[in-house]
C-alpha cells in the first residue's frame, strides 16, 4: 500500500496527556503538526480541555483576558431554555457561540517516530484577544533556520490564522496574524519560489461557493496576496463538501506533492493527493481520483467526531519515506508511512 498505518496507533491518547490545570480534564489530543530536529521527531499536539463535568450542566473554559495565564469557567444548566447544545463541539447560549473545549499546543517527542512522550506543560497556550477560545491545528515548516508554526486562533472575533516561530521548541515568538476571519488550513511551502514565500489557505464560504484550497504568496510571511484558487470540492465524489491542505508540500522532481484533506456531505474526512508545478504552484498537474487515507479503523470511527482522518503533520525521513501524523475521530494522534514514489506513480495513472 502507498500509505500504511502504524500498527501501534493511536500514538497519543487523551489519557497520556496531563491536564494543564487541576480543575480541567483532557478531552482530545489530536491534529498534531510535525517536524524532525536533531534526529528527534517532534509533534505539536492540539490538546482540547474542558472543566471537569458536573451533572446537569454544560461547561467550557475561556481564556481570561485580564490574565492570559488563566482560564475562566462558564457553566450553564442543561435545562436552561437559552441553551442550544445540538453539536458536541459547540453550544450557543443566549445567542452567543461557545466551544465546548479550549485548545492549546503541547510538545511530544520520539526517537523512532512511533512511541512518544508528552510534555507535562503546554508549549503554547492562548495569550492574545484573538485566542480567547483557543489555538488549534498547527503546521510546522522549517525555513532558513527557523521552525515556523502557523495555527488557527479562535475567539468571538472569528477564526484567524496566526504565525509563530522557534529555533529550539523551548521559546516561541509570535509574529502576528496571517489571514483575517474566517480562514484556516494554512501550510507554508518549505522554500521560496521566485523569491517569494507561498502558502495554502482556505477561506470560509458563507454566501456562495464551497470551502476550497487557495494559494497565496508573500515577501515577508505576514502580508499575503496574489491569491489563486487551487482545489475545490468535486460533486458526487469523496471530496464533495470541503477541501483543505494537510501539512507542508513535499518537493519532488515531478512537482510539489501535497496530501490534502476533504469531506463529503456526511462529514466523513479522508485524504487525497495532488501534484503542483514546481515553478508555478498554482498549476495542478494531477489529482488523485480516490482517497489515499480513509477512516477504516475503530479508533478512527469512535470518538468525538467519528469517521475523521485529519492530516496536518509530516516528517520527511529523507529516503523517499515520509511519516504522516493525523488526528483520528477528533480524539487521538495517529501515524502512517507514505512511500512518495508510489503516490507519484498513482497520480500519473490518474492523469
Amino acid at each position: 500500500m502507498m500509505i500504511k498505518k502504524f500498527p501501534n496507533n493511536p500514538l497519543i491518547t487523551p489519557a497520556m496527556v496531563k491536564p494543564s490545570a487541576p480543575d480541567l480534564e483532557v478531552m482530545c489530543a489530536f491534529n498534531a503538526g510535525a517536524t524532525v530536529r536533531n534526529g528527534e521527531t517532534l509533534l505539536l499536539v492540539r490538546v482540547a480541555e474542558r472543566p471537569i463535568p458536573q451533572q446537569g450542566y454544560v461547561s467550557t473554559a475561556i481564556m481570561d483576558p485580564e490574565d492570559p495565564t488563566a482560564y475562566r469557567t462558564l457553566r450553564i444548566r442543561r435545562k436552561d431554555p437559552k441553551l442550544d447544545f445540538s453539536d458536541p463541539r459547540v453550544f450557543t447560549y443566549d445567542g452567543v457561540l461557545y466551544l465546548t473545549s479550549i485548545s492549546h499546543l503541547r510538545l511530544a517527542r520520539s526517537r523512532d517516530g512511533r512511541h512518544f512522550t508528552v510534555d507535562e506543560k503546554p508549549a503554547m497556550r492562548p495569550e492574545l484577544p484573538t485566542e480567547t477560545y483557543g489555538i488549534e491545528d498547527p503546521r510546522i515548516t522549517f525555513i532558513d533556520g527557523w521552525y515556523y508554526i502557523n495555527y488557527s486562533a479562535i475567539s468571538l472575533q472569528g477564526v484567524t490564522t496566526a504565525l509563530a516561530r522557534t529555533r529550539n521548541f523551548a521559546k516561541f515568538e509570535r509574529l502576528g496574524t496571517m489571514f483575517a476571519p474566517d480562514n484556516k488550513d494554512i501550510a507554508l511551502f518549505p522554500e521560496r519560489i521566485r523569491k517569494r514565500y507561498y502558502c495554502f489557505h482556505r477561506p470560509s464560504m458563507k454566501h456562495i461557493g464551497a470551502p476550497s484550497m487557495w494559494l497565496a504568496s508573500s515577501d515577508n510571511l505576514l502580508d499575503w496576496g496574489h491569491h489563486r484558487l487551487i482545489l475545490g470540492p468535486r460533486p458526487g465524489k469523496w471530496d464533495s463538501e470541503r477541501v483543505g491542505c494537510g501539512a507542508q508540500p513535499l518537493k519532488t522532481p515531478d512537482g510539489w506533492l501535497t496530501i490534502y484533506h476533504a469531506s463529503d456531505e456526511k462529514t466523513r474526512y479522508q485524504a487525497g493527493a495532488v501534484l503542483l508545478d514546481l515553478k508555478e504552484p498554482w498549476r495542478v498537474l494531477a489529482r488523485s481520483r480516490r482517497p489515499v487515507l480513509s477512516p477504516d479503523r475503530p479508533y478512527e470511527n469512535e470518538g468525538l467526531m467519528p469517521g475523521v482522518v485529519f492530516h496536518n503533520g509530516l516528517a520527511d525521513r529523507g529516503d523517499g519515506i515520509v511519516d504522516l501524523y493525523y488526528g483520528a475521530a477528533d480524539t487521538t494522534v495517529c501515524g502512517a508511512t507514505m512511500k512518495v514514489g508510489e503516490v507519484l506513480a498513482s497520480l500519473k495513472r490518474d492523469r
